[in-house]
């Protein structure tokens, strides 16, 4: 049986022709021709069973014969803030697996401590969309530019608000595991800062706007590893309910 191919259009249902990278693959790299059955995704929760109408070494034109809306894997929107590393490959590997995982939007942070201010965000759009194909997602989650610390936290956000940090100081707030606070169905925003952590300042300021600082266990973990660590939590909390 011919494998069915995934390909990511948005807006697919108002158009008719693949993005010209998607079309590039599908002609002359998969060499797929007139009839072939693909199928097309639109990030926004539907996928579409669809042929090729035409297929040339610069477009690649479709014809929809089934509209499939698909079910939402969890029962929340799932954001995870995150400053990025000085090894952009680390934040390009979260990106991919945190998408695998499942999750609905991420932001880059700007932190007093920040190895890295700037974020080429595009590239990081390619892998997120490469994800989400492979792991046949009908949601592509959402990448936001970098963003000032304080700016992001004075922000409204609904459901719940978290923050991971180390330290252990008696004039901060008594950190809770961030396992047991999720509530299945409340959307739920986590930050985890950069290799130094956020800045004790930073961590007075996100409880002051509300967020509870959180654990993920006794051990210190790089930025890369915590950020998926607290997607796969609030992920897991919220596909038990569904």
């Amino acid at each position: 049986m011919k494998e069915v191919r995934y390909f990511y259009v948005p807006k697919a249902s108002t158009t008719n022709e693949l993005p010209e990278d998607e079309a590039a693959h599908a002609v002359r790299v998969l060499r797929l021709t007139e009839g072939d059955e693909v199928r097309l995704m639109d990030g926004e929760g539907t996928f579409y069973r669809a042929e090729i109408a035409e297929a040339t070494k610069k477009r690649c034109t479709y014809r929809i014969l089934e509209a499939m809306p698909q079910q939402r894997q969890w029962a929340a929107h799932l954001h995870l803030a995150v400053a990025p590393t000085k090894n952009m490959d680390r934040m390009e590997w979260l990106a991919e697996k945190a998408t695998e995982i499942g999750f609905d939007e991420l932001t880059f942070l700007r932190c007093q401590f920040s190895e890295r201010i700037v974020v080429k965000t595009e590239r990081v759009e390619k892998i997120v969309v490469a994800a989400v194909k492979q792991s046949h997602k009908a949601w592509k989650p959402q990448l936001n530019d970098v963003t000032d610390f304080a700016q992001f936290v004075a922000q409204p956000f609904p459901g719940k608000k978290f923050i991971c940090h180390c330290y252990e100081q008696d004039d901060m707030a008594t950190k809770v595991a961030l396992k047991d606070v999720l509530v299945a169905g409340e959307d739920a925003l986590v930050l985890v800062g950069p290799e130094g952590d956020f800045s004790v300042d930073e961590v007075r300021m996100a409880e002051q706007a509300g967020f509870v600082s959180v654990t993920l266990g006794t051990s210190r973990l790089r930025t890369e590893t915590a950020a998926l660590v607290a997607v796969h939590l609030m992920n897991l909390a919220n596909t038990s309910s569904i």
